[in-house]
């Protein structure tokens, strides 16, 4: 199964470089997206289930080839500014990779999230503001393929709380803003600069200090998501992720707004 994960991001990072040097329609685009995502979920996890007795089969299948290809394109629209993937996948990754250490994933699933941890690590010296080197799309789309996986598992051992939790800065961040500019009637495939970090920019805040609460709260995020691991009682999770939505809903409001002290 890991060489099935590891054959499609291959094969998606050549769409994301052939993109970024001859930039592929929307519809060619998405159906390649579509294609990885679904190796990896038809054929490296087709024993995975997460609502065996809420959802049939195909529906729940359905749903999560959707949820990921958008997580796939949602890691590529977060990284705008330097550092910001970074922040948001490092904390999730070395926290899955404990995970995988103290038996909560599989082994190999464990030593896959080790990897993407220290290579964005490894890339972070190049990429700090002022960056030297960027992800681009042939970098960002693997990285959210195998972010995607990797949570798509931690969902599958029971663990569905902590599984949302974990990457909830960027997913908040993400889907607001595609609402927001579908409700413009914008072309939603095109560039911009409206996601509520882009715009604590333009509020006052330098990349460094947005970057720095962005990965605060990502780990503030991993805290809760162990203690949802530790205490399986519904109050006990429900509690965890009302509090992870709550600081969510804080950072993103603060970016939203004017820095205090500037005019």
């Amino acid at each position: 199964g890991l060489v099935l994960v590891l054959a499609a991001a291959i094969l998606l990072a050549i769409v994301g470089a052939w993109d970024d040097i001859r930039p592929l329609s929307p519809g060619l685009r998405l159906g390649l997206q579509a294609l990885c995502v679904g190796m990896v979920l038809f054929l490296a996890a087709p024993e995975v289930r997460l609502f065996p007795e809420a959802l049939p089969l195909a529906v729940e299948r359905g749903l999560a080839l959707l949820a990921g290809i958008w997580f796939v394109n949602l890691v590529n629209f977060m990284d705008g500014i330097d550092w910001i993937t970074v922040a948001g996948i490092v904390p999730l990754s070395g926290a899955l990779a404990l995970a995988g250490a103290f038996g909560v994933l599989d082994p190999a699933t464990g030593w896959l999230a080790a990897a993407l941890c220290g290579g964005l690590l490894g890339f972070a010296p190049f990429n700090k503001p002022t960056a030297r080197l960027f992800l681009g799309d042939v970098g960002s789309l693997p990285i959210g393929l195998l972010t995607a996986y990797l949570l798509y598992r931690l969902a599958g051992t029971g663990a569905l709380t902590a599984a949302l939790l974990l990457p909830l800065y960027h997913v908040a961040d993400s889907t607001i803003t595609l609402f927001r500019r579908l409700a413009r009637r914008e072309k939603v495939w095109e560039a911009h600069r409206s996601h509520f970090y882009q715009q604590a920019t333009v509020n006052g805040f330098g990349v460094p200090e947005i970057v720095a609460q962005v990965a605060l709260l990502n780990l503030g995020l991993v805290a809760l998501a162990a203690v949802s691991l530790r205490f399986p009682d519904g109050w006990v999770q429900f509690a965890c992720l009302l509090a992870g939505l709550v600081l969510t809903a804080l950072l993103l409001r603060r970016f939203s707004r004017r820095r205090s002290g500037l005019g």
